[in-house]
């Protein structure tokens, strides 16, 4: 069998669907003596790639095709000449984003979640507009769907009109041997030498994206906190300028306790793990996720959580989390204080998030997605369109 997985839409690895794909391919490597995977990734994205060489096939795709318009236009005129040159038997997008018509294979799309029907300005009106209707006619057309939670296929299947039966709910996974107790006093050293992070600090991990990642709430809040409480924690925003960062720089700087208020941009993922090891509490009040990798991460290196309770979340995180109204400013202070202030609060969220973190492997996820890979191609799609 021949497997063909693209790989445009991982921006640099830079994102959470980075963190699937780059993930999801580690975790097929023991299928690599049965099957032959064809890894197409952009130009400046194929060192992330490294670790597969010699056991996938890497095919570099030129960076003339990164910009949104150009690489719709190769996944869909360019893309299936190669896959037919090249007899694959099954294609995998890991993105709604970038889901393929029609080719001489089966198609198999992840969906991580459908942001552009449950965000307002979540993008452009351009993107909101191709993610509600040009996404719809495609999603369709795919052979196979998986979904990253059950929460997402039902989207699915209420916005795209797949039902859930003919979907494939395979949850994502951490990579244990990376997110994991490990040394705290050591990561704590790290911290403190490379970003001067010495006080008790909430950590939220995520692109700098506003409105839908709610740093600007989540500001608000830990204002009231330090108000209340006059204490010396911190306010740790880890990830990349998004759509409508400025709002959210604006916010900072205003606040007055914007000294307390750290930008680390993106963290590389060798000390992400040390970062959350080295967080006193973990923020996660996302306006909407179809799965939500980081609050599953920083429960597994021993991080206590708050998080929201909108999309996946809840599902996600159980009862494993503070779990909080993310519009409900009040609320969400209220949670801060009794996090930062109780103890006991704090190791009970932490015995609670390391064994809900155990549910999530790769192994067995990756176990699935090739039963998915393995199904017979008919020459016709499941469900209409």
């Amino acid at each position: 069998m021949k497997i063909a997985i693209s790989t445009s839409v991982i921006q640099r690895g830079k994102t959470g669907v980075a963190q699937y794909v780059l993930a999801l391919t580690r975790a097929l490597m023991p299928y690599t003596d049965v099957v032959k995977f064809h890894i197409l990734a952009l130009a400046q994205d194929l060192p992330l790639f490294d670790f597969a060489r010699g056991r996938m096939e890497i095919i570099p795709v030129d960076e003339r095709w990164r910009s949104p318009v150009r690489n719709i236009w190769w996944h869909q005129r360019v893309l299936p000449r190669w896959l037919d040159e090249q007899q694959i038997d099954v294609l995998h997008v890991p993105s709604y984003r970038r889901m393929v018509c029609s080719a001489h294979c089966n198609l198999i799309s992840t969906i991580h979640d459908l942001a552009p029907f449950h965000v307002k300005k979540k993008y452009d009106l351009a993107r909101m507009l191709y993610g509600r209707i040009v996404v719809k006619l495609l999603a369709r057309r795919q052979n196979g769907i998986i979904a990253v939670s059950s929460s997402t296929a039902r989207d699915v299947e209420r916005f795209f009109g797949v039902p859930v039966q003919n979907q494939n709910v395979i949850l994502n996974g951490i990579d244990h041997s990376r997110f994991n107790l490990g040394d705290p006093v050591a990561a704590r050293t790290l911290v403190e030498s490379r970003w001067q992070l010495m006080e008790p600090f909430f950590l939220y991990v995520s692109r700098i994206e506003h409105p839908a990642k709610n740093h600007i709430r989540l500001i608000e809040s830990f204002n009231q906190f330090k108000t209340n409480t006059g204490s010396p924690w911190q306010l740790v925003l880890a990830g990349s300028d998004w759509h409508g960062a400025e709002h959210i720089h604006s916010a900072a700087r205003q606040s007055p306790f914007s000294k307390d208020i750290r930008f680390l941009g993106f963290v590389e993922d060798a000390v992400l793990p040390d970062l959350y090891r080295a967080a006193s509490v973990m923020v996660y009040p996302s306006l909407f996720e179809g799965f939500g990798l980081p609050p599953i991460e920083a429960m597994a290196c021993g991080c206590p959580v708050i998080c929201s309770n909108r999309g996946s979340l809840a599902e996600v995180v159980g009862s494993a989390a503070r779990i909080i109204n993310p519009e409900d400013q009040a609320q969400m202070a209220d949670a801060l204080q009794d996090v930062a202030i109780h103890h006991e609060k704090r190791e009970s969220l932490i015995q609670a998030g390391l064994l809900n973190a155990r549910r999530f492997n790769w192994d067995e996820n990756a176990k699935r997605v090739m039963e998915v890979y393995e199904k017979p191609f008919t020459g016709s799609r499941s469900w209409g369109g």
